[in-house]
């Protein structure tokens, strides 16, 4: 029998061995490149975070503990841990395990997850609760890269970071979304990325000159006036929190010592940890976002099986042709280009084509300032991810009367995704903005 098999408990993590884990990550990838290729799902960001799973599934005990995935399509891993094995002969479908957190289906899902950006708010609500009942458990948040492009995640580092509460963020860094990520945090983490050896440094230090307090406050308020003077700032750092890393997210010895240091610390906490994105399968370290959420596939090969033409597919060409005769309009999406047929678009017309990032509120009142300037914008935005936009269509199209367009993709039961994904709502909450046509 595999160790993955025997994991049953948190007390079955605990009891490996350093070794022990190292086989247990590769059994793990090995099983959901086999598994997924009969059931689709989605690969790449779960090759990628396995050794963080682990670590994070070791550190904290996910049936006492609160771990808060963002997004949550990264969570098979923990699933696996969580004694879930079964449940993946029928990945998103009945009588399987669901494709994302959902705490219906397992205590060990702290939180149910499917849009991105709320995590860090969820987690910070955990903690102030925890306080407030006088309770006995940890508190983690597990943000990536492309959640961080939606703005719901700095409202929610701002509150935490000044709140003193003993919480962790973990920030997967993979510089991926489903695509490339978008804007000025992309560009920051990518030069966070270059320090790691200040990581290990500033562990030996705060674990030697620390142990002497008095010397070490001293120290310590020197060092932040010098780092202040001329080094640039760091955001997190300047947020309230305590920054860690970066961390080599496939490390998994050096992940377990870097987070349980950051769970001891008792203070607002941000571990910045590096992952690849489809690590350990060839094809999907290549080409992230076609093996992101994938159908059936040959595990030998990659090939994907074919499928006929999309709907999004359809729009997207028809947009294309419309486009090269009116040179009026332009294209917006939400970091999800290839899901709602603009790549096409993306390569003809460059200049008109807009990825906000997983900012739907933000593309939404893109679109309306364009419209307002005389262009004609199509923003293409699953309907699920449209209802945070609702502010924006009425507020800044609606009460001008502006002439912007929206692909309202993956509208009504949309299968495996589930609850979260599910464009229930798009008919009711569209038909009640004045002056849209639906």
């Amino acid at each position: 029998m595999s160790i993955l098999e025997n994991i049953r408990s948190h007390e079955d993590l605990c009891a490996l061995s350093e070794g022990q884990l190292v086989e247990l990550c590769a059994e793990i990838r090995a099983f959901l490149i086999e598994s997924l290729s009969h059931t689709g799902g989605h690969l790449a960001s779960n090759l990628g975070t396995v050794e963080l799973s682990v670590a994070m599934d070791r550190v904290y005990d996910p049936w006492r503990d609160r771990i808060v995935f963002d997004v949550g399509h990264q969570c098979y891993t923990h699933k696996l841990l969580t004694g879930r094995m079964a449940g993946f002969a029928k990945l998103r479908r009945t009588g399987g395990v669901s494709g994302f957190p959902k705490p219906g289906e397992s205590a060990a899902d702290a939180f149910i997850a499917g849009h991105a950006s709320n995590s860090v708010a969820v987690a910070l609500g955990m903690a102030r609760a925890r306080t407030l009942r006088r309770e006995n458990y940890e508190v983690c948040a597990l943000i990536g890269d492309g959640a961080l492009t939606g703005g719901l995640a700095y409202e929610g580092l701002s509150n935490a970071g000044q709140s003193g509460e003993l919480l962790v963020v973990i920030v997967n860094d993979n510089a991926m979304s489903i695509r490339r990520n978008v804007g000025g945090m992309a560009r920051l983490l990518s030069r966070m990325r270059v320090r790691p050896a200040y990581f290990d440094f500033k562990r030996r230090y705060r674990g030697t000159v620390g142990r002497v307090k008095p010397l070490y406050n001293a120290i310590h308020a020197v060092k932040e006036q010098v780092k202040g003077a001329i080094l640039p700032a760091n955001v997190f750092d300047d947020l309230g929190f305590y920054y860690l890393g970066p961390v080599d997210g496939h490390d998994i010895k050096g992940l377990i010592s870097a987070l349980t240091w950051a769970r001891d610390m008792r203070i607002p906490v941000l571990l910045h940890v590096i992952t690849r994105k489809g690590r350990g399968y060839p094809m999907a370290e290549l080409h992230p976002d076609k093996y992101h959420g994938v159908g059936p596939y040959d595990a030998a090969t990659g090939e994907l099986c074919r499928s006929g033409e999309s709907f999004s597919g359809v729009f997207g060409r028809e947009l294309l042709r419309l486009a090269e005769a009116d040179g009026r309009i332009a294209a917006i999406t939400a970091a999800m280009a290839d899901g709602t047929g603009l790549s096409p678009f993306e390569s003809r017309f460059p200049e008109r084509f807009f990825d906000a990032g997983i900012a739907e509120g933000g593309a939404a009142a893109m679109a309306a300032g364009m419209a307002k300037q005389g262009l004609i914008p199509v923003a293409a935005i699953y309907s699920t991810f449209l209802q945070r936009s609702y502010d924006q269509l009425i507020h800044d199209v609606s009460l001008l009367g502006l002439h912007a367009v929206f692909g309202v993709d993956r509208a009504g039961l949309v299968g495996e995704d589930g609850e979260t994904h599910d464009g229930v709502f798009d008919a009711a909450y569209i038909s009640t903005v004045p002056g849209m046509t639906l």
